[in-house]
């Protein structure tokens, strides 16, 4: 499925999302662990934010948030949401940020919305735009697949994911230079259990 029709989709089903998905999933409370090292002031970039209430509400006031999606009506969703987070329209895999900008990612049901033969390309760009130290916090699923359905929260919706799966994906992270904190399985809101990651990036360039 090509990206800009994954893009056009997030668009059609913005207001069906917030309603389909539990905004305080027992999944939220992992970001205090994510946030807890960081100081105060810290620029946490929410990859893949759609609306921000699963994502970047529940990061700490006092952290500045850039809220990236290239769905423009998932980035009108965050303003309402979360007016404090600054919004970014544009592709992971290619972030309009500097080396080293920010000290934190939030990658939450993103990334497999990109074919997986761009996975390590995102993974690479999370690592170039993440200072040494800093954190990110991503579910990854655990078993390889890729596919689309039609009428996904609406009947004229169709959406793709795809994935290598959590060995493949935990390589790409290596490989991005980012080590392993934890990883574990979780409830999400919709009841359902989710593998999270938290990673740091690794001090080599």
């Amino acid at each position: 499925m090509e990206r800009n029709a994954v893009r056009r989709a997030w668009d059609r089903v913005g207001d069906a999302y917030g309603e389909f998905r539990n905004a305080d999933g027992p999944e939220t409370d992992l970001f205090t662990e994510f946030a807890e090292p960081l100081d105060l002031g810290s620029r946490i970039l929410d990859v893949g934010c759609g609306d921000g209430r699963r994502t970047a509400a529940h990061l700490p006031d006092e952290f500045e948030v850039l809220g990236l999606d290239f769905s423009r009506g998932q980035l009108d969703g965050l303003r309402e949401s979360v007016p404090a987070a600054r919004p970014v329209q544009a592709d992971m895999t290619r972030l309009p940020l500097a080396d080293a900008s920010v000290d934190g990612i939030v990658a939450y049901y993103s990334v497999f919305h990109v074919p997986r033969t761009q996975h390590q390309t995102v993974y690479d760009e999370f690592a170039r735009v993440c200072r040494p130290g800093g954190r990110l916090i991503l579910t990854v699923s655990r078993s390889a697949h890729e596919g689309t359905r039609r009428g996904w929260l609406r009947p004229d919706v169709e959406m793709f994911w795809s994935t290598p799966g959590r060995e493949a994906t935990m390589a790409e992270l290596d490989d991005a230079g980012f080590e392993m904190v934890w990883a574990r399985d979780v409830v999400d809101g919709l009841g359902e259990t989710v593998h999270v990651a938290l990673c740091e990036r690794g001090n080599a360039v």
